[in-house]
């Protein structure tokens, strides 16, 4: 590496190399739509969109390309940025040797999942920003996540690196070439995750099992030590293990996980909403940027939790999740927006931290007494001199200690909450990602239909059917394509796997929870165009489609990271539509997808939560439910909000309408069902083997008892 110490100033002609217009800096990303790229448009460094243009000129040009993938809200990202991007030094090196491309991975996950790949091949670890060196023909042979401007720490600086590349690039190009073609060869082996397959079995079910045992933390919960993410999918699996052997150990680490993080401050306690993963062990001090898959996928879990063991804790939380999702991050129009950063007037949490003396110049001395007592708010502080909120003993433990009624105590922190969150509202706020991603959507709308589904709350339906209603009018092109991002009124790049997946997953738990037809045949249009576009040999899927870039190959890796695999949703949908719609080639088409990763599932399954939840409704018994009206039209309302208050991860629910012809050509299981003396009824089959059906709440409520016990 080159030890000069980087220049601080540079000379005129060397100025006049840097983008600029009228005297304020510009480059191409100026033209973009994505909030993060727009952060970078006035950079020094000459940025490209990630389009051919960029890699003609490097051809052209002779040059490697710099590729940095990050995101809006990412903090690291934006201290690289205004520490590197924005100096004028750095640009330099960046816009004499090389072509600098910016990407949203936010955007383009397929071009940040292979590079990712790259980076952890290379380094042992990922994250953002990602930060790679490619040839022209966009085979990498440098990766590293952020990199400081000048040495520090043991680590070179970004200048030495660049220069030490451009050196490289000019002495030893072969030796990159061949290089950078093994690199590309190897990790699109990895992508690939070809496999034959195998047989379904119960087997990893188990030993997932025993791996969340051996990583559980009984002292605060979650699994594994610092830092810890939240990853709600991994307890929505175990939620559903609790029918296996040794399941109540399963349900009790979901259930104490959710209640710590609840209590943590890695949830907003004044406004809700779940911060994106906790720096510490104990859920205290959070990586303050909010995602929208973070908020679906925690709804998701609480809403199971509510359903098994009827703690109240769990439909507030779900609630209050969705309240700050539908306050702010949906558009007027009805999609939802990606996230907030965890970084305003300059430092990071800002807008959620509080002093002593703030609390109480809002609360006055009584009640900013006991909320301060209450949320572990103290001079010192818990953070950097001030306090991050959370709980630390429940409000039932609290009120026995100082002697008064628990509703009364819970009556005042919620009058000292919304006096805060009042207050709150006056500070900065952090910038919001306003991108309307549509895999997000999906999950969003999942969240949304079924909490408003089992908790009867109708505003939360009319959200679901917003979102999907705009996904589905804006983000699809002429063709009938549906498209990944809609920004500022624009809609545009072709979805990816996920995108469909989580979407036809959003449309299915909306049918379960409206019943009206539309969204299972949106389901079903989806799904089948997913499977046109995205399916490969032996039951696997690609993440990009047929008629879309493949930058280092098609990938089909199922493993989740913060959300989870697309491959895996969708092969959970097929066994769900295929059961509801009496169509078995669909549901044989999810069970194949999963045959093609069994070999994977046993090596490492708590790698693939998503994957195993797909494995469990496959090996379970279907549980079908049809609903009947009254011959005089009563609604069959009363036996559904018995069905929704039980917890049945591997039911389909249908209605039964014979004036409904589209659903009967759809779902012919609701052929030949009829009213029961008059009255509306219940058709419960399991196994495709049916009961007699029932017209009473309480026979139903223990017609479903004995399904699981």
């Amino acid at each position: 590496m080159s030890s000069h110490t980087p220049p601080t100033e540079l000379s005129e002609s060397d100025r006049a190399a840097l983008p600029s217009d009228g005297g304020a800096r510009f480059n191409r990303l100026i033209f973009e739509k994505s909030p993060y790229l727009l952060q970078h448009a006035e950079n020094a460094v000459d940025w490209h969109p990630w389009a051919d243009e960029a890699f003609d000129r490097a051809r052209k040009e002779d040059k490697p390309i710099f590729l940095s993938i990050g995101y809006s809200t990412c903090h690291w990202c934006h201290v690289m940025e205004e520490e590197s991007f924005d100096n004028d030094a750095v640009a330099f090196v960046l816009n004499r040797a090389f072509i600098p491309i910016k990407v949203d991975r936010e955007e383009r996950p397929d071009i940040d999942a292979s590079f990712m790949t790259v980076c952890q091949m290379l380094t042992g670890s990922g994250g953002w920003p990602l930060n790679l060196a490619l040839t022209p023909e966009k085979k990498p042979f440098f990766a590293a996540t952020y990199i400081p401007r000048e040495p520090r720490q043991g680590m070179a600086g970004l200048i030495q690196i660049l220069e030490k590349i451009e050196q490289t690039w000019a002495r030893q190009r072969q030796s990159i070439v061949e290089s950078g073609d093994q690199i590309a060869q190897v990790a699109h082996q990895i992508m690939a995750g070809d496999s034959p397959g195998q047989a379904l079995d119960e087997h990893p079910l188990k030993q997932v099992l025993d791996d969340y045992r051996s990583a559980y933390d009984s002292r605060h919960c979650g699994f594994g030590q610092a830092p810890k993410f939240p990853a709600p999918h991994n307890l929505s699996l175990l939620l559903r293990l609790g029918g296996q052997q040794d399941g109540s150990q399963a349900v009790d680490m979901a259930l104490e996980t959710l209640r710590a993080i609840r209590s943590g401050g890695i949830y907003d306690q004044v406004g809700f909403g779940l911060h994106r993963y906790s720096v510490d062990a104990e859920w205290l001090v959070p990586h303050f940027e909010k995602m929208l898959y973070d908020q679906a996928l925690l709804v998701l879990a609480a809403v199971d939790a509510w359903q098994i063991s009827g703690d109240r804790c769990f439909r507030e939380m779900a609630l209050q999740t969705l309240d700050y999702v539908i306050r702010d991050l949906t558009d007027p129009q009805g999609g939802m927006y990606c996230g907030e950063d965890a970084d305003s007037e300059g430092e990071e949490g800002t807008f959620y931290l509080w002093t002593r003396q703030q609390v109480m110049e809002v609360l006055g001395d009584d009640l900013g007494t006991v909320y301060c007592r209450s949320f572990g708010v103290s001079e010192e502080g818990n953070f950097e001199g001030k306090s991050i909120l959370f709980l630390p003993q429940n409000i039932e433990s609290l009120a026995d200690r100082v002697g008064v009624e628990a509703a009364h105590l819970k009556e005042l922190l919620e009058q000292g909450r919304q006096r805060l969150f009042l207050a709150r509202q006056r500070r900065i706020r952090p910038h919001r990602d306003q991108k309307v991603i549509t895999s997000w959507n999906g999950l969003a709308i999942a969240a949304l239909a079924r909490a408003g589904a089992v908790f009867g709350k109708a505003e939360l339906l009319d959200a679901a059917r917003n979102a999907a209603r705009f996904i589905q009018t804006h983000l699809r092109n002429d063709q009938g394509r549906l498209l990944r991002r809609w920004c500022d009124g624009e809609a545009a790049i072709a979805g990816f796997l996920e995108d469909y997946a989580f979407l036809s997953w959003g449309l299915i738990e909306l049918y379960q929870a409206d019943l009206r037809t539309g969204h299972l045949s949106d389901a079903l249009h989806w799904t089948r165009q997913m499977l046109e576009l995205f399916g490969g040999e032996r039951g696997a899927f690609y993440t990009t489609g047929k008629d879309a870039e493949a930058v280092l190959g098609r990938d089909s890796s199922l493993q989740d990271g913060a959300i989870p695999a697309g491959g895996s949703v969708a092969a959970l949908n097929l066994l769900r539509l295929g059961r509801m719609t009496g169509n078995r080639e669909l549901e044989q088409r999810g069970e194949e997808q999963i045959e093609s990763t069994m070999e994977a599932l046993a090596k490492a399954p708590r790698a693939y939560p998503q994957q195993l939840t797909a494995l469990h409704q496959a090996l379970a018994p279907p549980v079908e439910v049809v609903l009947v009206p009254g011959a005089d039209g009563e609604s069959p309302e009363a036996l559904l909000g018995i069905l929704r208050s039980h917890y049945l991860p591997t039911a389909t629910v249908l209605l039964a309408d014979p004036c409904d012809k589209e659903l009967q050509r759809l779902a012919p299981a609701t052929l030949g069902k009829h009213p029961v003396n008059g009255k509306a009824a219940a058709y419960v089959c399991v196994n495709r083997s049916c009961r007699e059906p029932v017209t009473e709440p309480a026979e139903l409520d223990d017609l479903l008892k004995s399904l699981t016990t």
